[in-house]
């Protein structure tokens, strides 16, 4: 058949050049005045076969560029041919099928509202493949590469979408597993070769491919999961998913640490896991927190569908899963985020707003609506895809301020002089009310360590809870001293109820306080052994009878020496040893006595929860103070001191009954078991023995009640 000689065509010219925009003009199956012809882009080819109407055929080389044409016999449809790829697939012509974009999709991403981008953006798989698209507004050109190809560049162009800054390409037979790229090429010539910032799995580091998955596939079997709220106990165990336990390979897989994680936390009766990062990440010393996939859980436990099956399962258990996220900053990788497509894309060109001071990481500029786009789908993809049921969001202090960690002349002010993030703050209320909007239940979760005001309120940020990271820091330096001084440090432990209720709190003794030369929690007490297990035990009832929610990092229950190692696992062993075991036994007991028990989570958020006994016994270093519940009432006394007071007396009065139900002093725990026994209140209130170095809880009946 006779060519229709395309070889002088401005366009191959442009695809020559690395510069065509829209490919599917040129290429696949086109019209002409004589007929059709289907037209070939494979630079370096001597020859090409395609099968066309089932026969094997050959198309003919019209330039040495490496345009190839193949004209039909007779008139065929997109669907009547197919072309041999490098790889030996044998597959539909990308360029014979329009990418599957609509201008609704490509209106509301530039919005900054297509709340479902990742079902657009990244690699899509269809029916008859494998939709690639990607945001790159700034770059000349751009090319999809991958195993089918050979990672050759020059093959695949992508089509621009317009002034959308979206390129896509429909590639007919990639499915499940291809790992792929995408070719940058930018306005100044350089090239770049970028991992797909919307792909859903990749490859295992150091490796940093791409690769598709279908995140649709899985078959949930956890409808009958009830998202648990802020009315109910909320008792959360912090886990990095790497260390816990030790499997006996380099990653365990998310199935096998699901079936063990999930009987693990119902035995020590958490309500939740808190995952450290589950992003993908290069680094693994990062421990998550430098991501470089936003949508992809990190290939070192398996794959999207193992990640599934462990919600799954915690879900069929009774465990809620909380996951860690981090929209402050991302790293300079070349493969990742950064310079995307030859300019400051997600992040800002002016490194005293884009260059974060202290982890050298990149801010992203939440004033760009795509960007802000990029990371609220982020979150909602969690949810949707992955039916998560919260994001703890990282770092939102970095957020919030302009001037955070930089000093004078590093950062630049608001035109009112102002330091804060106006952008970032707009960007996380709109965060908050489009995950409550369309996910009701699911938990937003800032660790903000900052003054700022409004963070779980409806008209600021729009949090469901905060980390109390001021109780913290009061509680552990407090911890810290000397029995002897403590009484010089009492406002240390009483300080927080003067701000407690100003926002819905989250108290946490989280992976932040083992690390970077801190020490385990156990190793910042002072004193013997003895005391510093008792100090411990008194530490974790003082936290769970704090109002608002509870956080633990793993390794706490054990009494961990040694500070947490991302490249180990929880000191399991030290459970042979008395003291250890009787720390365990107790954080068991007090979980599952903090469920039982209302008064310690019905009102967590407001005064009505909580009554002041005595916070002015210095010299005793003694607090004492209630919970309050709808229908009971629990005493909580911590006694500081090493020293036992057989007769200290509580000033409460009109009690009829008061019993002790708890006391961390109890042998089984290691305590020196000096508990109380029937108790007889008088009218003004009642003696008590005070346990050394621990904490007492009773149960209170008042004659008017």
């Amino acid at each position: 058949m006779m060519s229709t000689k395309a070889n002088g065509s401005p366009e191959l010219a442009l695809l020559a050049e690395g510069r065509h925009s829209d490919p599917h003009h040129f290429l696949g199956l086109h019209e002409t005045v004589t007929g059709q012809v289907i037209r070939l882009w494979r630079p370096g080819a001597e020859k090409i076969y395609l099968e066309v109407l089932g026969q094997v055929v050959e198309a003919e080389k019209v330039s040495s560029l490496g345009l190839f044409e193949y004209i039909p016999a007779c008139l065929i449809g997109a669907n009547d041919y197919r072309i041999y790829h490098q790889s030996g697939l044998l597959a539909g012509d990308p360029y014979a099928h329009l990418p599957l974009l609509g201008e609704l999709d490509a209106f509301l991403f530039n919005k900054g509202c297509h709340y479902t981008l990742y079902s657009v953006l990244g690699a899509n798989v269809k029916e008859t493949g494998t939709q690639f698209a990607v945001w790159a507004p700034n770059a000349r050109s751009v090319y999809l590469v991958g195993d089918f190809n050979h990672w050759d560049g020059r093959l695949c162009p992508m089509r621009s979408m317009g002034v959308s800054g979206i390129w896509a390409l429909l590639v007919p037979g990639i499915g499940q597993g291809e790992k792929y790229k995408f070719e940058l090429h930018t306005q100044e010539g350089y090239v770049r070769i970028k991992a797909d910032p919307m792909a859903f799995y990749s490859e295992l580091r150091p490796l940093t491919a791409s690769v598709v998955f279908d995140v649709n596939a899985y078959p949930w079997g956890d409808g009958g999961w009830q998202k648990k709220d802020l009315a109910g106990p909320m008792n959360v165990y912090e886990v990095h998913l790497g260390s816990w336990r030790n499997y006996g390979t380099e990653f365990p897989n998310y199935r096998e640490i699901a079936v063990d994680l999930a009987k693990y936390c119902k035995e020590m009766a958490f309500t939740h896991v808190e995952l450290l990062p589950v992003m993908e990440h290069p680094l693994d010393e990062s421990w998550g927190y430098q991501v470089t996939g936003f949508y992809a859980v990190t290939s070192r436990y398996g794959t999207p569908a193992d990640f599934q099956y462990f919600v799954d399962h915690l879900h069929q258990e009774g465990i809620g899963v909380l996951l860690d996220w981090v929209p402050a900053h991302f790293p300079t990788d070349d493969h990742s985020l950064n310079r995307f497509d030859g300019t400051a894309l997600y992040e800002h060109d002016d490194p005293r707003k884009g260059i974060h001071p202290h982890w050298h990481t990149a801010i992203f500029n939440y004033g760009r609506k795509e960007v802000a786009n990029f990371l609220i789908a982020s979150a909602l993809f969690w949810v949707d895809k992955m039916h998560i049921d919260g994001l703890r969001v990282d770092a939102v202090a970095s957020m919030l301020y302009l001037d955070y960690g930089r000093k004078a002349g590093e950062w630049i002010p608001n035109p009112d002089g102002s330091n804060y993030n106006i952008e970032a703050i707009e960007f996380l209320k709109h965060l908050n009310s489009i995950v409550h909007e369309r996910f009701p239940g699911v938990l937003m979760i800032a660790e903000e360590s900052s003054s700022y005001s409004g963070v779980t309120h409806p008209e600021g940020l729009a949090f469901d809870l905060k980390w109390n990271m001021g109780w913290m820091n009061d509680t552990l330096r407090y911890f810290s001293k000397d029995p002897i001084y403590r009484k010089h440090h009492q406002d240390e432990l009483t300080f927080s109820l003067l701000y407690a209720f100003t926002e819905k709190f989250m108290s946490v003794l989280s992976h932040d306080e083992v690390v970077h030369g801190k020490g385990s929690l156990l190793n910042k007490m002072p004193g013997p052994d003895w005391q510093k297990f008792a100090n411990l035990r008194l530490l974790y009832s003082y936290l769970l009878c704090q109002p608002g929610k509870k956080l633990l990092f793993m390794g706490a229950e054990v009494g961990q020496w040694n500070e947490w190692d991302c490249k180990g696992q929880v000191h399991w062993y030290l459970l042979q040893y008395a003291l250890h075991q009787g720390l365990y036994t107790l954080v068991q007991d007090l979980n599952r006595f903090y469920l039982r028990q209302p008064p310690l989570w019905e009102i967590d958020f407001t005064w009505t929860g909580y009554e002041w006994i005595d916070f002015s016994d210095a010299d005793r270093s003694v607090i004492s103070y209630l919970r309050k519940g709808r229908d009971k009432i629990l005493l909580c006394i911590h006694h500081f001191t090493p020293e036992y007071d057989p007769d200290y007396f509580i000033k409460l009065a009109h009690v009829r009954r008061v019993a002790e139900v708890f006391n961390t002093d109890a042998a089984q725990y290691g305590g020196s078991h000096q508990l109380n026994g029937e108790i007889s209140p008088f009218p003004e209130g009642f003696t008590i023995a005070l346990a050394p170095l621990a904490t007492m809880i009773f149960e209170v009946e008042f004659a008017d009640a």
